[in-house]
């Protein structure tokens, strides 16, 4: 009898059909894996095991892979707001909006990448759409008028899906600690109020924008105070 082998049994396995839900998943892997810039379609042709020329049955190209991405991503914000452990916003509109707003970061956090895409797509997509819908009608049930939530969508930007676009934006060339002592060093007299502010600021954290500031923290208390600022003048009526 001739022994199996390992050929055999891998000839032997159902092949998973390829579909544009295989394709994208496989690029949302690969791009939190090595990146963006990483992801072309001959890369994503090898992750899904298939000659690149078989995608194009899926997807027309790599601007309708990006497409895709975004879809995956702003699905899986959908799903994480929608389960979301917080105050109805007629209790409490603000711990309501806040822990939306925290679960969508959250599934950012997890595709670091995402943010780059969200901001360079030219078309809109519909979920993007409902999930703005449903942050105004948590607004309304809290007691906004349609005009201050228009006010309040356009005070929360892009933090009201989770992230924001930071001031700085180092090249990650050298250290984060490295870049910021030679900053100030070189800044030291022409600005000596911001290299002071820097650095008071200074501390460890690799996964931050600067790698020094607490990138969560800061998102919190910016967010904080524009829900702070927003309830005031709901309250006023303003």
């Amino acid at each position: 009898m001739i022994p199996r082998t390992d050929d055999d049994e891998l000839a032997e396995r159902p092949r998973v059909p390829l579909s544009r839900r295989r394709v994208l998943r496989a690029a949302v892997g690969l791009a939190d894996r090595e990146g963006l810039d990483a992801l072309t379609m001959r890369r994503l042709a090898q992750e899904v095991g298939v000659e690149a020329m078989s995608l194009y049955h899926h997807v027309a190209n790599k601007e309708a892979v990006f497409d895709g991405l975004v879809e995956v991503v702003l699905g899986e914000i959908m799903a994480a707001v929608g389960g979301v452990d917080a105050p109805s916003p007629e209790e409490d509109w603000r711990a309501a909006l806040r822990a939306r707003i925290l679960a969508a970061r959250e599934v950012l956090l997890g595709h670091r990448w995402a943010p780059r895409l969200l901001e360079s797509r030219t078309s809109t997509s519909p979920v993007f759409i409902a999930y703005i819908d449903q942050i105004v009608a948590l607004l309304r049930a809290g007691g906004f008028s349609f005009e201050l939530a228009h006010r309040a969508l356009h005070a929360l930007g892009s933090r009201a899906l989770g992230f924001t676009q930071e001031l700085f934006q180092p090249d990650g060339a050298r250290s984060a600690n490295a870049e910021a002592a030679a900053m100030m060093e070189q800044m030291a007299d022409r600005y000596p109020h911001l290299v002071g502010m820097l650095a008071d600021a200074v501390h460890d954290d690799p996964d931050g924008t600067l790698g020094f500031c607490d990138d969560q923290f800061e998102f919190e208390f910016a967010l904080d105070l524009i829900l702070e600022g927003l309830e005031r003048r709901r309250a006023a009526g303003t």
